[in-house]
């Protein structure tokens, strides 16, 4: 049965547009204030599983929000707000109109109304721009707007679909930073669709990992990271080392697949007790370090090794052809005695 202590619950939804299958077989739970993150290689589905929420898709199975059965209701009286990627302002408002926007329509009285607006402007640093027109804003702010017009009424679930994707790197960090501070403060729970790995890793609680429809793994930012489900999953979470078929034939166990986590490996030109041989193949200068690519004969592959220049002698990185030892500890693998390759 369906609780009224989550913000949401979905059980067996699917979304169909004409005989296309965008979703199928989704089952989420977001509990009250938990932010999930929803990420995935386009067209897999993360916007469809919003409108699905919002009432905006035909959409099969059980969406459920506090209890209330949501299919119940039409979009406009599910008490949802949403976040769109271009704010979706309202252009013949001012500031102070669109954040009310949602208070007039929940009918809420003229004072409350203006309370909750300017307190809203004052938590998000605008309350000096409430009689401004909305397109005399920066992109930032216009997103603060958005924000504040979607969570003003209260609601106890907000749908943001790639809001910062159209900001530069440096605002759009710190703007998702403070969106995740406000919900968490307000225990709003949020279903918040990116692009950005990283961002997802730093928003949310749990990041669920979409692929052709159908939800494949779900788990907290550093358990996803640590235990990828699967070599397609842990490809798309970037992992390099991966290996499928007769690739991973030849590495330690012979697995049918496995990952080598390069942070839990360490490359030497010194010989080390249960190291295996490897030869520096390539070497990139990252911003934080050094990338090299290490041919491994015993194993038939070559593995990718990020390090800091305090990791090598005098900070500067071995030389191409350099001989040395690969470390690879039993915890640094994760291994699938069956694996199939299946396209996103």
């Amino acid at each position: 049965m369906p609780s009224a202590t989550n913000a949401l619950e979905l059980r067996d939804v699917g979304v169909r547009y004409g005989a296309v299958r965008a979703l199928e077989g989704i089952d989420l739970t977001l509990a009250r204030g938990e932010v999930v993150a929803l990420v995935g290689p386009s067209g897999c589905g993360k916007t469809s599983l919003l409108r699905a929420v919002a009432g905006l898709a035909p959409t099969s199975g059980s969406v459920v929000a506090s209890g209330t059965d949501l299919k119940a209701l039409p979009t406009h009286r599910r008490g949802v707000g949403v976040v769109f990627q271009d704010h979706a302002l309202f252009p013949h408002l001012d500031v102070a109109g669109n954040v009310a926007f949602g208070l007039v329509e929940a009918r809420v009285p003229a004072a409350e109304r203006r309370a909750r607006v300017r307190a809203w402007l004052e938590r998000i640093g605008l309350a000096s721009r409430m009689g401004d027109r909305v397109d005399a804003l920066s992109g930032g702010e216009r997103q603060r707007i958005a924000l504040a017009r979607a969570l003003a009424p209260e609601p106890a679930l907000v749908l943001l679909d790639e809001p910062f994707a159209s900001l530069d790197p440096g605002l759009r960090g710190r703007l998702s930073r403070e969106v995740a501070e406000l919900l968490r403060a307000d225990r709003t729970a949020a279903l918040f669709v990116t692009h950005d790995l990283d961002e997802a890793l730093e928003v949310g609680d749990r990041v669920a990992v979409l692929r052709a429809g159908r939800l494949v793994q779900i788990a907290a930012p550093a358990a996803l990271i640590d235990a990828p489900t699967d070599p397609w999953t842990a490809r798309f979470l970037g992992h390099a080392n991966v290996w499928t078929g007769p690739a991973a034939a030849r590495l330690p166990g012979a697995p049918a697949a496995a990952l080598l986590h390069e942070g839990r490996v360490r490359w030497s030109p010194e010989p080390a007790p249960d190291a295996t041989q490897a030869r520096v193949a390539a070497v990139a200068r990252r911003r934080d370090g050094w990338r090299l690519a290490l041919d491994v004969p015993a194993w038939g592959v070559a593995v990718e090794w990020s390090a800091a220049p305090r990791e090598f002698d005098g900070g500067h990185p071995p030389v191409v052809g350099q001989a040395g030892h690969l470390t690879a500890p039993a915890e640094a693998w994760t291994v699938w005695t069956d694996a199939e390759e299946v396209a996103a």
